[in-house]
């Protein structure tokens, strides 16, 4: 299934509603990549959308490269050097202190295309840097339900629909508004992953799991292996 998207405004391949994305602010994220960059270091954000993770890393002193496929995205990111790629098949031809891979993207059913991004952090992480990933854990993974979801504001996301549509992969739509009169929603697939296959899909890459960042185990630090 594809992944595809609906509502007012821009919507990129992914499905992703710039719109919305542009609506939302930082979480720790921002911390977290403090605490494995080294200070005024180098990061490269990959699928970096509309820069909500991006301005906060400027703010603090790093020198970032944005990359993402929608240039409708990038548009909105500033303070940093921007390069529109699909993150798969990404050459820079340069090296940072921290790679970050964020929003699940690790999670696709696609195994090569997973393959394919840790590869593409491994080619640009320096000797003894950090690739930092965002995943949705096995028991994350377990717990998605029609329903499920968070507000903030006059902001909310919800799981519209979710069907586990062969062994270990799901389809999910969420529904996003933004008060009462804009509504987008985002459907996806996504494979549910253990430990060990996050592990093993590193390791093919050259990379090693290091260690949890967060207490839900939603954002890792991979080493050079």
């Amino acid at each position: 299934m594809r992944n595809a998207g609906t509502g007012p405004g821009p919507i990129t391949p992914d499905g992703s509603p710039v719109d919305f994305y542009s609506l939302l602010r930082p979480g720790g994220e921002p911390d977290l990549v403090a605490g494995v960059t080294p200070p005024g270091g180098s990061v490269l954000e990959l699928g970096a959308g509309v820069g909500r993770v991006t301005h906060p890393l400027v703010d603090l002193g790093f020198d970032v490269v944005a990359v993402d496929e929608s240039p409708e995205m990038l548009a909105l990111v500033r303070g940093a050097r921007t390069v529109v790629a699909r993150v798969e098949e990404l050459r820079l031809g340069e090296r940072f202190d921290t790679v970050m891979l964020a929003s699940q993207l690790v999670n696709t059913a696609d195994d090569a295309a997973r393959h394919a991004l840790l590869a593409a952090c491994a080619r640009h992480v320096k000797p003894g840097g950090a690739v930092l990933i965002q995943w949705m854990p096995a028991e994350a993974h377990d717990r998605w339900h029609v329903g499920m979801g968070r507000t903030d504001g006059d902001i909310s996301i919800t799981m519209a629909a979710v069907e586990e549509v062969s062994p270990g992969v799901f389809h999910a739509t969420m529904r996003y508004a933004h008060g009462d009169d804009r509504v987008w929603t985002q459907s996806f697939s996504s494979k549910r992953l253990t430990d060990d296959d996050l592990a093993a899909a590193l390791e093919a890459e050259g990379l090693r799991l290091d260690r949890f960042l967060t207490e839900d185990r939603t954002w890792v630090v991979a080493v050079p292996a």
